[in-house]
């Protein structure tokens, strides 16, 4: 008996059962039954039986002993191979550079404490991989103390991959809080965090235009922003060994006196943005000309308080609008609970000036707006109104910035100065990226002062590689793959997604009709091909092993094809 497919000209091909006979020393066929509608499974079935094969239930031929998660390792770990990135933390193989490589994966997949890192690790291939199966927490900290050894060569390396002479280095400060009181880093500062009295330490990030993280400061938690920028350039010069450079940092990074020491610095030149009071100096001064925002959205000036520099004024007219709504909805906000204060004023609940400051104090306060407010306050009195030339003031420069830069218009033009300054979006992403989305540095557990250190450069090692799977990956993810836009776009405009963009944002789907990813929800789909080892049942536990990989499905196959595009 054998199985055969006949052709039909406008059906289905029929599937029959056939076998052959001897009739009067002639051979002939007949079919016995007709399969067509039997399932595919079922057929491939009953062709190997017709074939002689002995066929026997999975479980009965082998079972899985173990099943380890394992799409999501290999995903970062081939990524990691086409950075070369083992080479960049040490330049030979050992066994501290294994545990700091296993240390970044588990950053980017499931990031923890590094005493919970080594039982998580365990229901995955990753600590098989690199060999590191027998680490405990005490060895982990131990390599954190041996790459704190190697960050300067390490970061060298980077700045000599990512960044060159003449280019641009993007640079801004953030604060993640503590888990504890006793570090010599551990600080109260300016929280950006949200986390009321907790300690905490600040860091610098430093990347290339394209957000590439190239090197990462840490400093005490109340070390304002502006203490941190000399020491930069001295890194890129000294350190790295560049000659020529731009830095572009925010206005409360790169101020006056800041510029004043810069100018000092022979090849360094800078992108900054003036402060609101410089903005209202200039234009009571008549140097703005408001008029000039009616044909275009940005110009350039001159100012004998600024000298040897351009000044790119703009105006963003959706950003007015929102900034104008926020300001109204708080000083309504604020009014109505100031109304409520009067009342109790009023009706002798509460009296007393010093009584009234105070509830009147929280109040203006809470929102931010007490420079708006004229209060009127005594011990058995209570009244307040809108300070509107105040206001006013304010909402002249509503939606209106101005870009500072010691660069000639012959090295930049006012456009590409203002596309500069707003690539520092880039490090906000990366800032995002490290504190609550994927990378989580917070909160620090760490006591010692170098193991702080050391965490917060992990973390940056960890984003250094998830930024080129995120890059690699942007067809699968919600990202805009449209990136040559950015640089013709308008400056001053708000940034827009593309048009593909923005229906893969409404649809949630892809072109294939395959759902769109978040880079978290791609990795979860990778960790679902597993690594099964089995064994013949029955038998003992010395009996040989062998390995079964779950294969990819064509999402999880096309997301390993991306990763072995990316290219340093």
């Amino acid at each position: 008996m054998y199985i055969t497919e006949v052709p039909n000209r406008k059906s289905p091909p029929a599937i029959l059962l056939r076998e052959s006979y001897r009739e009067s020393g002639k051979v002939k066929t007949r079919t016995l039954a007709n399969l067509s509608k039997l399932p595919a499974e079922s057929i491939e079935v009953l062709k190997r039986s017709l074939k002689g094969e002995q066929l026997v239930p999975a479980t009965e031929a082998f079972e899985a002993i173990s099943s380890s998660h394992h799409g999501h390792v290999q995903a970062v770990l081939l990524a990691m191979q086409k950075l070369g990135f083992a080479e960049l933390i040490a330049s030979r193989r050992s066994r501290q550079r294994d545990l700091v490589l296993a240390m970044v994966v588990a950053r980017m997949l499931e990031p923890n404490s590094k005493l919970a890192t080594t039982r998580w690790w365990h229901i995955t291939t990753l600590p098989s991989l690199l060999g590191v199966s027998d680490a405990d927490e005490d060895e982990l900290y131990q390599a954190l103390d041996w790459l704190l050894e190697r960050q300067q060569r390490i970061e060298a390396k980077l700045a000599a991959r990512h960044l060159d002479d003449n280019a641009l280095a993007l640079y801004d400060l953030s604060s993640s809080y503590f888990e504890g009181v006793t570090c010599a880093l551990a600080a109260f500062g300016h929280n950006r965090d949200g986390k009321k009295g907790k300690l905490q330490v600040n860091y610098g990030l430093l990347t290339n235009s394209g957000g590439v993280p190239i090197a990462v400061s840490v400093f005490k938690g109340n070390t304002g922003d502006t203490k941190t920028l000399l020491p930069q350039i001295d890194k890129v010069r000294q350190q790295f060994g560049l000659e020529r450079f731009v830095l572009v940092g925010d206005r409360g990074m790169i101020t006056q006196k800041q510029v004043d020491a810069l100018r000092e610095v022979e090849g360094v030149d800078w992108i900054a943005a003036l402060r609101p009071e410089a903005i209202n100096k200039l234009l009571d001064s008549g140097a703005l000309q408001m008029d000039l925002f009616d044909q275009r959205n940005l110009f350039e000036l001159t100012h004998p308080d600024f000298p040897a520099e351009r000044l790119v004024a703009c105006r963003n007219p959706e950003l007015a609008k929102r900034r104008a709504e926020k300001r109204m909805s708080l000083l309504e906000a604020t009014a109505k609970e100031l109304d409520k204060v009067r009342a109790m004023v009023e009706r002798g609940r509460l009296h007393g000036e010093d009584a009234i400051g105070v509830r009147v104090g929280k109040v203006v306060n809470k929102y931010k707006v007490a420079k708006h407010f004229k209060l009127d306050i005594n011990d058995h009195r209570f009244d307040f109104e809108l300070d509107e030339e105040r206001i006013a003031g304010e909402a002249a420069l509503d939606g209106i910035y101005i870009v500072r830069t010691s660069l000639g218009e012959q090295r930049m033009s006012a456009d590409q100065t203002v596309r500069s300054y707003k690539m520092l979006s880039q490090v906000e992403r990366a800032f995002r990226s490290f504190k609550s989305i994927d990378i989580k540095v917070r909160p620090i557990r760490h006591r010692l002062e170098g193991r702080v250190r050391a965490h917060i450069f992990l973390c940056m090692l960890a984003y250094y590689v998830q930024w080129h799977m995120l890059e690699a990956w942007r067809p699968l993810l919600f990202c805009d793959e449209d990136q040559q836009a950015k640089a013709n776009r308008d400056p001053v405009a708000p940034a827009k997604r593309s048009e593909p963009a923005l229906n893969k944002v409404h649809a949630r789907t892809l072109d294939d009709g395959t759902e769109v990813h978040s880079f978290r929800t791609l990795i979860t789909r990778l960790s679902s091909i597993v690594r099964n080892v089995c064994r013949v049942p029955g038998s003992g536990t010395d009996t040989a092993t062998f390995e079964v990989v779950t294969t990819p499905d064509a999402k999880q196959q096309q997301a390993y094809e991306l990763l072995e595009t990316i290219q340093l």
